[in-house]
């Protein structure tokens, strides 16, 4: 689990197109989570109720 956290950040080096992808994709899931994580708190802001 450690060396999850001590690659995150780093600059990978690929050496073929399906290093590449794989990369790629792993950032794209992390962008999307945090995007769905993220957008009900910011909608809810918002659309919420006026004090």
């Amino acid at each position: 689990m450690i060396e999850l956290f001590t690659s995150l950040g780093k600059v990978t080096e690929v050496f073929t197109l399906v290093d590449y992808y794989t990369y790629i994709k792993g950032v794209e899931y992390l962008i999307c989570v945090a995007f769905f994580c993220t957008f009900p708190i910011f909608y809810r802001y918002i659309h919420g109720e006026k004090k």
